[in-house]
């Protein structure tokens, strides 16, 4: 993935037993280096896309789709906002069927809560949307027959309310291609060091090494 090698250096002192010296420094990438779209940018639509992401799809192949490289996949998640891919990505239809039977077990297709179903009219107009949690034993006026009631609920399983819940991760805001470049230019120039203490290069720095001390 692209993105690790677009990460600053840092050298911190060698935890390592067999080290040679107390000066010796161990070289990583610097993790704790990271950067998050502008809250503000998330609703300039001129800059995005809504994208459906497919069943089974992951973000390196909605990185292929989209930009023609699949180690892209970090700009498709730092613009859906994505931090945790395990949390905050679709699960494919079998790996979310295995986590929600691990999940629940035996109560899989137990009735979690009811929601309410669709009620129109004779007239074709709305009376109750779908989609509202309610009790089982909710009830309404029937609206074309005043003298008797609807009790327009359906139960939804402990397994309906993660397929729900996964179908929402679906839709998210990727930038457009149009803008790549000048995102990835702007990310390599934010990932660069500033002068201070700890400065080596815009790419390296050395955190205090505690062992080498003045005599």
């Amino acid at each position: 993935m692209s993105y690790f090698r677009e990460l600053p250096d840092l050298q911190y002192q060698s935890p390592v037993s067999d080290r040679n010296s107390s000066l010796d420094y161990v070289t990583a990438k610097n993790l704790f280096r990271r950067v998050k779209l502008r809250d503000d940018l998330q609703n300039v639509f001129t800059l995005f896309n809504k994208y459906q992401i497919p069943a089974g799809a992951r973000p390196d192949t909605v990185a292929e789709v989209l930009y023609g490289r699949a180690d892209y996949d970090w700009v498709v998640l730092l613009s859906a906002n994505i931090t945790n891919v395990r949390d905050q990505w679709p699960l494919s239809d079998k790996d979310l069927y295995l986590y929600s039977e691990e999940k629940y077990g035996i109560i899989l297709n137990d009735v979690r809560f009811y929601e309410t179903t669709e009620v129109k009219d004779s007239k074709n107009r709305l009376i109750l949307p779908a989609g509202k949690v309610v009790d089982a034993n909710f009830t309404i006026p029937n609206p074309n027959n005043p003298l008797t009631t609807l009790n327009p609920v359906a139960g939804v399983s402990n397994y309906e309310y993660e397929v729900k819940q996964n179908e929402k991760k679906r839709g998210i805001y990727v930038l457009k291609r149009i803008y790549l470049q000048q995102y990835v230019n702007d990310f390599k120039d934010i990932m660069y060091y500033q002068k201070s203490s700890q400065y080596v290069s815009n790419r390296l720095v050395r955190t205090e090494n505690t062992r080498n001390t003045l005599p």
